[in-house]
């Protein structure tokens, strides 16, 4: 009996030993699924991303639209003469993506944007941020327009220019060509520090890109400043390499009411060799300046809602910071069948056997915008700029490519007056479609006949678009 049971006992403990040996065969159980949390500590559409304490946001917009009297995508008034093999109207699509990451430490948060385009243009040279568009050439349709890091109060990367108001170009407008201030859109390489004084009180000085990739003959940088250089055959490209950044501050004031900001910009003008040719020398360097002075007003009696934008922009050799950041350099209207032809041309300066004769640059422009119910919009938008050449400048200028020995009177600057509206019609959230129209009109200086027979006259351009856009 005793036998029996000691046999039964040391069967079961075996059974017992075996099963614990099995047991720490199985698999280990499964962590449970980490699903994405929602992230409010910096708005709607945030999310922490799993397993981390990071934040993120993905957003952006699919936008067609087509352009009437276009030379190119965004509205751009139809430049010089047209024959039949011009087109009409130019049709645009493109889908933006933008990323935005953000991160509590103890130093403030740690941000990351990053925005990219891809564009389709029919008619032209697509265009996403790429100054070789703008010259005429061919891209990808692919553009990074921002990729910076802000952290303890820095800026690192590729941001609008902290010259810019919020609205940048668009004060009320669809069009990227209403000049008369910086259009800094597409954003700008730079370092950057901003200070808060609370209240809504804060100061930005920034170094800024000066130099980006040359584009055509005579653009340079983010700007694309343009710099005549004369010689015996007329104009050549009269940059040199950049040696300096930009230099920028800027004071602004952020309320309930609306904004108030001034900023102010450092621009180095530095020529290439006079004919192109190092054994001859070159112009000293020199400075150029740019001021500007912005005021928004929220909280008008005409609407909930309703806004009033405008900025005021001075320039001496330093143009790009009032003709905008995508627009030429030449802005020409042709006229009736008679040939006439108005044409202004901006540049930073001009420079023959001597020092270099800087440009002086002022613009005005704004918008009034206003809702009409929560399915209706308009905005009234309008701008004035002048370009002034010295009699220095428009002496060296004389009898070139740019006048041509038929002009009795060479002087390049005028002035360029723009006034438009656009309707927008939003069924639905984030859902818009809209339709845009201006009028330009050039004021020349010039007086006589170009080198290719037309006849100097002020002339005016209307130019139409309409859009569809849904936002995510």
């Amino acid at each position: 009996m005793n036998i029996a049971k000691s046999l039964i006992l040391g069967s079961a403990a075996t059974l017992v030993a075996l099963g614990g040996a099995q047991a720490a065969d199985l698999p280990l159980k499964a962590k449970a699924v980490e699903y994405v949390k929602v992230c409010s500590l910096y708005g709607a559409g945030f999310y922490y991303i799993p397993g981390t304490d990071t934040c993120i946001k993905l957003g952006g917009y699919l936008r067609a639209d087509t352009s009437f009297n276009a030379s190119g995508a965004y509205d751009l008034p139809r430049q010089g003469f047209t024959t039949r093999n011009n087109n009409d109207y130019i049709a645009r699509a493109r889908q933006d993506i933008n990323i935005d990451t953000r991160t509590a430490t103890e130093y403030g948060v740690v941000r990351t944007y990053f925005d990219v385009v891809f564009n389709w243009t029919t008619g032209s040279a697509v265009r996403a941020g790429s100054d070789d568009a703008i010259g005429g050439g061919s891209n990808t349709g692919v553009g990074v327009y921002y990729a910076f890091i802000q952290f303890a109060g820095f800026t690192m990367g590729k941001a609008v220019s902290q010259f810019s108001t919020p609205w940048t170009g668009y004060p009320g407008n669809n069009t990227s060509f209403l000049i008369g201030g910086q259009d800094d859109v597409t954003g700008i390489n730079q370092i950057a520090y901003t200070a808060q004084f609370g209240n809504g009180v804060s100061a930005s000085v920034s170094l800024e890109d000066a130099s980006g990739v040359f584009v055509g003959g005579s653009y340079n940088s983010y700007n694309r400043s343009q710099l005549y250089g004369v010689d015996a055959l007329g104009l050549y490209n009269g940059w040199g390499g950049s040696s300096v950044p930009d230099i920028v501050g800027q004071i602004r004031v952020d309320q309930a009411w609306g904004l108030f900001q001034v900023s102010a910009a450092g621009h180095q003008l530095r020529t290439s060799y006079y004919s192109g040719i190092p054994a001859l020398g070159h112009p000293d360097d020199t400075w150029g300046f740019a001021v500007m002075a912005a005021l928004s007003l929220k909280n008008l009696p005409t609407g909930a809602g309703d806004s009033i934008n405008f900025d005021v922009t001075y320039s001496d050799g330093a143009a790009r910071y009032v003709i905008g950041g995508v627009s030429p350099d030449t802005w020409s209207f042709a006229g009736d069948r008679n040939g006439s032809l108005a044409t202004v041309y901006s540049s930073d300066g001009v420079f023959g056997a001597g020092s270099i004769e800087k440009t002086k640059v002022w613009g005005v422009r704004g918008a009034f915008n206003h809702n009409w119910d929560p399915y209706w919009s308009s905005s009234l938008f309008g701008s004035y700029t002048q370009v002034r050449y010295s009699d220095a400048a428009r002496a060296i200028l004389a009898n070139t490519a740019m006048c041509g020995a038929a002009m009795t009177t060479c002087n390049p600057g005028g002035n360029i007056s723009q006034i438009g509206t656009v309707l927008r019609w939003t069924p639905v959230k984030n859902l818009t479609f809209s339709g845009e129209v201006m009028y330009s009109y050039i004021e020349t200086l010039q007086r006589g006949a170009y080198a290719n027979g037309a006849v100097a006259k002020d002339n005016g351009t209307w130019t139409f678009g309409v859009r569809a856009q849904r936002n995510f």
